[in-house]
């Protein structure tokens, strides 16, 4: 038979299409063509699966070969499809039969001896190969995270040993899921003495998923806090261990077995914030999915670069466009940024020097519509060596986590999603006040300026105080209290 059908699976964001190869061998004087809008590393497989096959003691077909690779409109990119050509030109010239390929996908990229070699997206493939109920064939080092899909996986070391399993001669090994490490491996929130402001807002801002920034002098322990949340926050489940790793197998990056946390340099780019290049790559804020983006001196990252985080804020996800493709990469962050109150850092001592000019247009980089998104704003004040010294040591990262735990259990039980999730409609069914509470709420976002936005946001800041309470209600103390997490977007100036 001159003709054979394998099956593949390209990369498109954290999706996997159904790839095609067709391979067709004709008389004529020897050729080897590969059609279906492949870049130029496919291209170059003609070379690669050329010496793979001589290598591998198969006979490379002295014909005119034409391979192509369907969806002729989807861009193919990479050394992927190595494999499926190579067991697509083997089938065609009967060196391997047919009857078995209808039930296998092959992704994998081919040395010249033959021996396969580790390839990005293996995750998303056997999810999809899954669905499709076939079997995924993918070289050893890529096994352990194909596994998490949960699908049947059969891992290769060479060409030669997935020739045996379409033979019938060698069963391929299946690749078996590797033990999830539970237990956040991160430093623990009892180093830091006091601040208990601080503190009690990450516990709050863990127990809801809020998004929180930390204002205040240089060296009062912003970025010490913001490093210990995911200390204190829920291990993954079994299907946000998947969208995790999905997105970093997506990256081509090892995948993750606890918690995100990505931590930025302020001279980063919008596309590496978000994603994006001719090639699109997921970004910082779709690898921090399921985790915690930390923006350190969040002031001096570039404004456009914060301005096209407020979608993802919103939506949980970020949307790249491109003239040849549209890719969609998850991006349900956490987001916890540090500031200081002015350039210097010092405002309100003496040694400050900065003008209101100046304190007004570094304050400014943070727009109104982003304060908007972010949940709670919290001063980080200095500490005196003294007061560094007489502060006890705090609770442990295990202790705050139980309560976080328990509160985020409510909210479950209550929604099923956490209160910096919940919609315009689950905020009027779970966060009623009483006439009272209204009325407070009322006359404070009136005094203070608040948008429509900050006033809903608000509402889930107290939800979560009464959650971690073990209250049924919301009550005063949990809307004054969640008020006073909101500084930096009133009428009046930020308090130093």
């Amino acid at each position: 038979m001159s003709l054979s059908v394998t099956y593949a699976r390209a990369q498109l964001g954290v999706s996997a299409p159904l790839v095609t190869v067709e391979t067709h061998l004709a008389n004529g004087l020897p050729a080897f063509h590969i059609v279906g809008l492949p870049e130029a590393a496919v291209r170059e497989s003609r070379d690669r699966v050329r010496s793979a096959l001589i290598n591998s003691h198969f006979e490379f077909p002295q014909r005119r070969i034409t391979v192509n690779l369907a969806p002729a409109d989807l861009p193919k990119e990479g050394g992927r499809y190595d494999l499926a050509i190579a067991v697509g030109i083997l089938a065609a010239s009967g060196q391997v039969p047919t009857e078995p390929l209808p039930g296998y996908e092959f992704i994998g990229e081919l040395a010249l001896t033959g021996a396969l070699r580790e390839v990005s997206g293996s995750l998303p493939a056997a999810i999809a190969c899954g669905a499709a109920e076939r079997k995924l064939v993918v070289p050893q080092e890529s096994a352990s995270e194909a596994a998490l899909a949960g699908t049947e996986v059969k891992t290769a070391r060479s060409l030669l040993q997935v020739c045996a399993e379409l033979h019938g001669r060698e069963q391929l090994p299946t690749a078996t899921r590797e033990v999830e490490q539970t237990v956040p491996v991160c430093a623990d929130l009892a180093d830091v003495r006091g601040q208990l402001k601080a503190r009690r807002a990450l516990e709050v801002a863990a127990a809801g998923g809020h998004n929180l920034l930390f204002y205040g002098p240089p060296g009062t322990g912003k970025t010490m806090l913001a490093s210990r949340l995911p200390g204190i926050l829920p291990p993954l489940d079994a299907g946000e261990l998947i969208e995790v790793a999905a997105v970093y197998s997506s990256a081509g990056l090892p995948h993750l077995q606890q918690r995100p946390f990505r931590a930025p340099h302020h001279s980063a780019s919008p596309t590496a914030l978000v994603g994006g290049g001719s090639n699109p790559k997921p970004g910082e804020i779709s690898l921090a999915h399921r985790g915690v983006l930390f923006l350190d001196e969040m002031p001096e990252f570039p404004r456009h670069a914060l301005e096209i985080l407020r979608e993802p804020l919103e939506n949980g996800e970020v949307r790249i466009s491109r003239a040849r493709a549209q890719v969609t990469y998850p991006a349900d962050f956490q987001l916890v940024g540090a500031m200081n109150p002015c350039p210097c850092g010092y405002l309100g001592e003496p040694r400050c020097r900065c003008t209101p000019d100046q304190i007004d247009r570094y304050r400014n980089k943070l727009s109104g519509p982003l304060l908007d998104r972010i949940d709670m704003q919290v001063e980080v004040a200095g500490m005196s060596a003294g007061q560094l010294q007489d502060a006890p040591l705090g609770e442990s990262s295990a202790t705050v986590r139980e309560r976080v735990l328990q509160a985020r259990e409510r909210q479950l039980q209550r929604q099923g999603k956490i209160n910096a999730q919940l919609s315009g409609a689950e905020i009027d069914r779970t966060c009623s006040l009483g006439k009272s509470e209204q009325a407070m709420l009322r006359q404070s976002v009136e005094q203070l300026g608040l948008s429509a936005r900050s006033y809903h946001r608000v509402l889930k800041v107290a939800r979560t105080l009464a959650d971690l309470s073990g209250q049924e209600n919301i009550g005063t103390s949990q809307i004054a209290e969640a008020l006073a997490y909101r500084n930096l977007d009133r009428k009046a100036s930020v308090p130093a």
